[in-house]
């Protein structure tokens, strides 16, 4: 067995199969296939191996090595270290494989295959760093936008008589109509529900229905410009809809009051306890943004001094990860999504392209942590693991059928929260401030990617 190290983290593994492991293999193979296979003049499983073997020698040999190579790969890998183990996602490519055909009788055979590997780096120095991090702090405005939300929540529905507002919950059917007048079949849609002013809807008919009544029938002309948001196949087009409204809700949101506190929650007994619950809930977020804001400015400069040579494999892993998340978001067919995405200007292949870079920084930052997972080799007790193993469950006991594997991640989650707090206690952080933006540049900024993501797995 012999290992070579590739570029961007691949290996190539060379194995050897001797000619006595390959007959023998051969042999079993020749043997299982005469007693089932069925030549012309010979009954079924009674035709001479010799016989046999002039008529598909050939391709039995190749099957039954081939099979043998690829028995004896997947026993060469336990022998090797975990590190030198291929990826989960990474399949091996079997090397020069027309060098290696035809398969001769009583020969060795030496073979290779090429697959993806942890990559294997060194930290620079990692602590004793002075960081600037964004810090968020909680505002009245923030308070007094939280109230509002749970004001809306908490808003009843009810039915109205009168015109159509911006706001008001409307169900009606709607079509498009063709030049004749004639309903287009396809574009039909009944009983459709939306909040007026949310552009949730295809034809973005908000404002168009400012003003109608339960009960009214229109039909609606519409040119779509290049700021509509449509798709293609609608830019530039006038359009006819005829809508029906069926029903109108506005939403009654109640007063600030005491009594209202109340209703939200026994224990507020007055307006005052309840922003004061606020605030609290708020700030208790705000400390948790700032661990991460704190983790991601730290990984991020880490990460800008360390050479991680990443595996294709890796990041197409975690950006397919990605895409079905989003696909699942959405609740539709894949090829739904698609054609949605399509529609605006962009797809499945757009989507990758937009997230590759923040891929590509989150996996280096998870490595990094693994690496000082590593380093440090935490031991977590038992009364860890336990109150760990709670957090998935009362019911999680040692009886539980996967008590094993939820163990394991546990432990795992103990290790990586242990690495991430012997970072943030060991260098020293200052808030970053905001740097005034000119009229013509961009007030986007950009911030590091949470280290502990759902792609963490992709980087044990």
């Amino acid at each position: 067995m012999e290992l070579k190290k590739r570029e961007n983290s691949s290996v190539e593994l060379t194995l050897t199969l001797t000619a006595d492991r390959i007959e023998e293999a051969y042999k079993k193979a020749m043997n299982n296939y005469a007693k089932k296979i069925t030549i012309k003049g010979f009954r079924p499983g009674k035709a001479p191996i010799s016989v046999i073997e002039r008529k598909y020698g050939a391709e039995i040999r190749e099957e039954s090595t081939f099979k043998l190579m690829e028995e004896n790969l997947e026993a060469s890998y336990k022998e090797l270290d975990k590190k030198q183990q291929p990826l989960p996602y990474s399949t091996p490519v079997l090397q020069n494989e027309d060098t290696l055909l035809p398969f001769k009788p009583d020969t060795d055979i030496t073979y290779s295959v090429v697959y993806d590997v942890l990559p294997e780096f060194t930290l620079p120095e990692h602590t004793g760093l002075e960081i600037a991090a964004h810090q968020v702090k909680v505002t009245d405005d923030e308070v007094n936008r939280e109230i509002e939300a749970i004001r809306q929540q908490n808003a009843m529905v009810l039915a109205k008589d009168g015109e159509i507002a911006d706001g008001d919950i409307v169900t009606l059917d709607y079509v498009e109509l063709l030049e004749d007048g004639s309903e287009k079949e396809d574009t039909k849609r009944d009983d459709f529900t939306f909040t007026v002013g949310s552009s949730y809807n295809f034809y973005k008919l908000d404002k168009d229905l400012i003003g109608l009544k339960k009960g009214d029938e229109r039909v609606i002309e519409k040119t779509y410009g290049d700021d509509s948001g449509m798709g293609t196949d609608y830019l530039g087009r006038t359009v006819k809809i005829k809508v029906v409204i069926k029903e109108v809700k506005y939403r009654d949101v109640p007063e600030l009051s005491d009594e209202f506190a109340q209703d939200v929650k026994e224990e507020y007994k007055t307006l005052d306890d309840m922003k004061n619950a606020t605030r609290a809930h708020l700030e208790e977020h705000a400390e948790e943004d700032n661990r991460l804001s704190k983790l991601d400015a730290l990984i991020k400069n880490i990460s800008d001094r360390t050479e991680i040579s990443l595996p294709e494999s890796m990041i197409n892993a975690q950006l397919e990860d990605d895409w079905r998340q989003m696909v699942n978001r959405f609740g539709m067919k894949e090829e739904d999504v698609e054609k949605l995405l399509s529609a605006n200007g962009g797809g499945k292949t757009e989507f990758l392209a937009s997230r590759r870079n923040g891929v590509i920084a989150s996996l280096k930052g998870q490595l990094i942590i693994e690496k000082i997972k590593e380093e440090q080799n935490y031991q977590p007790n038992e009364d860890e693991i336990n109150a760990e193993i709670k957090k998935y469950g009362e019911d999680v006991t040692s009886e539980h059928p996967n008590y094993e594997v939820i163990k394991m991640y546990a432990e795992d989650d103990i290790k990586y929260r242990k690495a991430q707090d012997y970072l943030l206690s060991n260098n020293t952080f200052t808030e970053l401030k905001e740097e005034p933006v000119a009229d013509n540049e961009s007030g986007n900024h950009e911030s590091g990617e949470n280290t502990n993501s759902a792609s963490e797995n992709n980087a044990q």
